[in-house]
């Protein structure tokens, strides 16, 4: 703070025990102490608030930026999310377009390639026209094993 050396604070403290005198000097040291000490802790405060302050404000910068990154995916998702449910749509369509176009053939005239069922388009696409669990009862074995426990 203040180039003061030990000389100079010795020079201080004689020409303040001359002018004050021995009786008041102790009483004056601790005053002055205690407002040296305030100021320290005032100054402290002061430096302690202010870097909050700078803290907060970059905080608020990295949270600004995480929002942003935040928004531009939840767009890019939405997008896309759009983008599949249109492509869904239109499959969708082109299914159901192709079993409503169709004419059905004769009992023994054969399918041409054009004309294969919507039943077998569903199952190309990995779409099940029937239940997993109605499959597994038409694979059951028809007679039950007989029980495996016995008596000892």
């Amino acid at each position: 703070m203040f180039d003061i050396g030990f000389s100079e604070l010795v020079v201080i403290a004689l020409v303040a025990l001359i002018v004050i005198g021995p009786e008041r000097l102790p009483r004056v040291a601790r005053t002055v102490g205690a407002l040296l000490g305030r100021a320290q802790r005032y100054i402290n405060d002061v430096k302690a608030d202010i870097q909050r302050e700078v803290d907060m404000s970059e905080l608020n910068s990295i949270k600004d930026a995480f929002q942003d990154a935040a928004k531009s995916v939840q767009q890019s998702v939405a997008e896309v999310g759009q983008e599949l449910q249109a492509a869904g749509e239109s499959l969708n369509q082109s299914i159901s377009g192709a079993g409503e176009t169709r004419a059905e053939p004769a009992a023994n005239e054969p399918l041409a390639a054009e004309e294969v069922p919507a039943v077998s388009t569903q199952m190309e696409l990995g779409l099940e026209t029937e239940p997993a669990a109605d499959r597994a009862l038409k694979t059951k074995p028809a007679a039950d094993p007989a029980p495996a426990h016995h008596k000892a």
